[in-house]
């Protein structure tokens, strides 16, 4: 019986979405811009960049390909030098954001077609109401921040004072999010995550889509840094996903890195969080080595988002494709006849595009493993395509959206 890993690489989007203008991400292309900045040398924003960007697997896989697709040109230093690896296209999003859950969701068969709740770009951002309830459940002396803010530059900007005060840092961005940051030590990791979980009850009734916990250590005198611990508190999928259609047919499900967050949790099977891209895909194959037939793999690399795109790296980003890349002959090794993996995206991140927030963009799909013929899947019109081609693989009903391309 065949088995699937499905790889998400947060963020590598590769070319605005039709509909990107609405969300003002026309012309926004993650991959495409980090490799014309790598050829370029540089970055608008970024440091000097020594040398092009090499992605060789990712290529032979026709990541080039996939990107030609979607904006009709090649990226720099990723034209394919022979026949593909295995399938390739694009996917278009059709759920109502650009942000993770949405776009994971999406992926296993849930797309969101209604809005979700978005706080306004205005100070105070969060409705008085929200912050009064939080503060008296929460037994608070009151919170700081209350506006839209990269989480790096608030935690620096307001951190002393949170230390100082015992008030956490609360904040949100586009995306349909309320986060919490606070002092592991001075604040507590559980009294943050117990704080979120306050927060999240909360945030129901305005249809926000994720509460996240945000701890950082240090001092005023050596500086704050966030750490791994990180904890994301989504509202649970409204409706059945793969990950449930997998559950009910007794098939084995691992979760790595942040996808059990994502799912609140349901369905989600046996899961593992490690800390970094690296960690969570040596997880991932890991785990995939011991996965029975039948089953699946599903891990998230989240440090193309979180580490490189809203910090608007582009040398840093770069770098992370090319060790992603690297790998790619280790997920090969763990391919046995009858498997598949996909590799894809929930949304993009242009490192060279206005503000800190995500962009609405087109995502690659490349499917490959021993027997995958080649073939150029073209565009596909959710990524919802890509939950049905693993169920028809894996020989399980299909969720309610999608079409397989097998």
């Amino acid at each position: 019986m065949p088995r699937a890993l499905l790889i998400v690489l947060d963020s590598v989007g590769i070319g605005g979405a039709p509909d990107g203008a609405r969300y003002g991400d026309a012309g926004s292309d993650t991959v495409g811009h980090i490799a014309e900045g790598c050829a370029a040398g540089r970055g608008d924003r970024a440091p000097l960049r020594a040398g092009p960007l090499r992605l060789p697997h990712l290529t032979e896989r026709g990541l080039g390909l996939a990107a030609r697709g979607a904006t009709g040109r090649v990226p720099p230093g990723l034209e394919p030098g022979a026949l593909p690896r295995g399938a390739y296209g694009h996917a278009v999003e059709t759920a109502a954001g650009k942000d993770t859950p949405s776009g994971h969701w999406e992926i296993v068969g849930l797309p969101m077609l209604e809005d979700w709740g978005h706080f306004p770009d205005a100070q105070p951002a969060f409705p008085p109401e929200l912050t009064r309830a939080l503060i008296e459940a929460g037994g608070l002396p009151g919170i700081l921040g209350d506006r839209h803010a990269s989480g790096i530059a608030i935690i620096d900007a307001l951190g002393a004072e949170h230390v100082r005060t015992g008030r956490p840092i609360c904040y949100t961005s586009a995306d349909s999010v309320f986060q919490i940051a606070a002092h592991e030590e001075s604040f507590g990791l559980e009294r943050l995550y117990e704080l979120c979980r306050v927060a999240r009850d909360l945030c129901d009734a305005y249809r926000v889509g994720r509460v996240i916990a945000r701890p950082f250590v240090g001092s005023e005198a050596t500086g704050f840094r966030r750490t791994g611990n990180r904890k994301d508190f989504a509202v649970t999928p409204p409706a059945p996903t793969l990950l449930d259609i997998l559950a009910e047919a007794g098939r084995a499900v691992v979760s790595v890195g942040k996808i059990g967050d994502i799912f609140a949790h349901r369905a989600t099977g046996r899961e593992i969080k490690p800390g970094g891209n690296d960690a969570c895909l040596t997880a991932a194959l890991a785990a995939f080595l011991d996965l029975p037939d039948g089953g699946l793999v599903f891990v998230n690399l989240v440090d193309f988002d979180t580490e490189f795109g809203h910090r608007r790296d582009l040398p840093g980003y770069a770098a992370e494709l090319e060790a992603f890349d690297a790998r790619v002959p280790e997920i090969d090794a763990v391919l046995r006849p009858g498997d598949l993996c996909i590799v894809t995206a929930d949304h993009g991140n242009d490192p060279t595009w206005t503000g800190t927030e995500h962009t609405r963009e087109q995502v690659p799909v490349l499917a490959f493993g021993p027997g995958i013929a080649v073939r150029d899947l073209g565009r596909r019109e959710s990524f919802a395509d890509i939950g049905a081609s693993v169920a028809a693989h894996l020989g399980v009903r299909a969720p309610e959206h999608g079409t397989s391309w097998l």
